[in-house]
């Protein structure tokens, strides 16, 4: 008496590409959402640690795995620090992407006099900061130049841009919660100068590019 064995059923060509294609765009959303994200710089609210037209990745599992629909943390690692270049949901829309620097986190006390910005009664020395108008604005007018003395609540951060005159940031809608932070800023791959790509030439590519920028650390 024989057994026969029989031979599983070769899949089909478009069936193997499908299901490869399947897996990568799973991996993909999986690195997107729990590892690492690219974003673009849009504006110069970061200059001239940022310049317009940056490509940089995002590390968002620096400070803990979080739930992708809720937001809250489910694997914590470590809270953001002072100095730290973040990119958070805006406040104010939710749906749109901001990046800026962490001034200050839960319990510092913030206090700006005459473009200085104290933490904890100190002077930070920010030697990454610009400022384009020689003009100080009084307290109110808005809160640019003077501010406070405010305390950052707990599980919030103060965040500004290093383009001090030119940025949107917590001098005027306050704080971000930790929640809305989706990581930290770690790398620049990508940078070009769209003003300089004159045409679709070798020559017009090569000056656009920052090549000097790609692959350097954010910070």
């Amino acid at each position: 008496m024989t057994e026969e064995i029989s031979q599983p059923k070769r899949k089909s060509t478009i069936r193997e590409y499908a299901e490869a294609i399947l897996i990568a765009l799973l991996l993909a959303l999986f690195i997107r959402t729990f590892v690492v994200q690219a974003f673009k710089i849009p504006s110069g609210s970061m200059l001239n640690t940022l310049l317009i037209g940056d490509h940089i990745l995002v590390n968002k599992f620096i400070y803990g795995i979080k739930n992708p629909f809720t937001d809250n943390t489910w694997i914590p690692v470590k809270k953001p620090e002072r100095g730290d270049i973040v990119v958070f949901k805006y406040p104010i829309n939710p749906a749109q992407d901001y990046i800026k620097r962490v001034i200050g986190t839960e319990g510092d006390k913030i206090e700006i006099k005459n473009k200085k910005v104290y933490v904890n009664g100190e002077p930070q020395d920010e030697r990454y900061t610009i400022f384009s108008d020689k003009k100080i604005l009084p307290p109110g007018e808005p809160n640019r130049d003077n501010m406070g003395p405010t305390i950052v609540p707990e599980n919030s951060l103060f965040v500004m841009g290093d383009n001090r005159d030119n940025s949107y940031d917590s001098r005027f809608w306050k704080f971000v919660d930790l929640k809305a932070v989706k990581g930290k800023a770690f790398i620049f791959y990508w940078s070009w100068d769209k003003k300089k790509f004159n045409g679709w030439t070798p020559t017009d590519f090569y000056r656009s590019v920052r090549w000097g920028r790609i692959g350097d650390l954010v910070h």
